[in-house]
């Protein structure tokens, strides 16, 4: 690992902002170059402490193919003494533009001396509620929104339906048009939807549980798989309407940013054009289904190769190997897992 500081970087007020830069160099102490760059992890360091202090953090980083910029969080301006910043608790939320603005500062320098990646996701998708974490990663919301607009999300779709009312059942072994035509072929019995066409073999319904029973008797009988799932509520379909009134309005009060990356709308399986289209496609998710399937074979025939699951689970990474066994796929659940990925292949 090499270090160097860098002086003066970007400001929010007199003070200079000094960052650390952590970078990977060869076996011979050369710097790697452009063929060899790697993504950025800007770093702030607790109120009481130094950057200095995360030396060994900053070196497991760069082991595992990371460019890490610590800079000093410095409300009144950095001391040289490294082990007493200043601390003002009514300035706490300046940290973090300092790290946005360090960000955005080293993506317009051309004489950094390592090479870093800002492109290094493609396409960021997410499924269902994990769209929101989708734009998060993106930029297009603040983190602090996300988990607001998520738990009223929640909160407004468990109320749609009184709890017992609905449910969702899984469907295996099936092809999409196979389970669209029984539902189809017999709408004058029940009345039910696929709420998620997650891979090959393996698609979700959703609706009253009365006509859900009914439609699993009609699929037993077609020797098709089926279990009924433990959920709160019938999601991802039009009884989730009194949800929708809720999020169009929450929606509309949320500051959405242009995204880094390009999106694709489960709710749609293609790319979003345009910030009025996503607002419009995140209130469209709550009754709609979600085309997981064609967001992944979207983002496959647009080139990508390799898939990275960020989550408490490996759930679309077994779905994602469904829908194509020849693309990479790789989870992160724990800070082990970051070693078994090498997004640079």
């Amino acid at each position: 690992m090499a270090s160097t500081t860098l002086q003066n970087v970007a400001t929010l007020d007199s003070s200079d902002q000094r960052v650390n830069l952590h970078y990977p160099i060869t076996t011979n102490n050369t710097s790697i170059n452009d063929n060899h760059s790697f993504p950025l992890i800007a770093y702030a360091h607790g109120l009481d402490n130094a950057a200095t202090d995360y030396t060994k953090l900053f070196e497991s980083l760069v082991s595992f193919g990371f460019i890490v910029a610590a800079h000093w969080s410095c409300l009144e301006g950095c001391s040289d003494d490294t082990t007493s910043l200043p601390y003002d608790p009514p300035g706490f939320g300046h940290y973090y533009q300092q790290q946005l603005l360090v960000v955005d500062w080293m993506r317009n320098q051309t004489s950094l001396p390592c090479s870093i990646n800002f492109t290094v996701g493609v396409a960021i998708a997410g499924h269902s509620m994990g769209e929101y974490s989708a734009l998060a990663s993106a930029g297009v919301l603040s983190f602090s929104d996300t988990l607001k607009i998520l738990k009223i999300r929640g909160k407004a779709m468990q109320s749609s339906v009184p709890r017992g009312v609905g449910g969702m059942v899984a469907v295996l072994g099936s092809e999409i048009e196979k389970i669209e035509n029984i539902i189809k072929e017999n709408k004058s019995k029940y009345e039910c939807f696929v709420a998620n066409d997650n891979s090959e073999g393996q698609i979700v319904l959703s609706g009253n549980i009365n006509d859900l029973e009914k439609m699993m008797l009609d699929l037993k009988a077609a020797n098709i798989k089926n279990i009924k799932l433990p959920v709160s509520a019938p999601f991802h379909c039009k009884l989730m309407n009194k949800a929708t009134v809720i999020m169009k309005e929450e929606i509309s009060k949320l500051n959405f940013a242009e995204p880094k990356n390009s999106l694709v709308s489960n709710v749609t399986g293609k790319e979003i054009s345009n910030l009025d289209e996503l607002k419009d496609l995140l209130v469209k998710q709550i009754e709609n289904r979600v085309r997981w399937r064609e967001s992944v074979l979207l983002m496959i025939n647009k080139g990508v190769n390799q898939f990275i699951e960020i989550g408490p689970s490996k759930v679309l990474s077994g779905l994602i190997k469904r829908i194509d066994k020849n693309v990479k796929v790789s989870a992160i659940n724990t800070e082990e897992d970051i070693k078994l990925i090498n997004i640079n292949e």
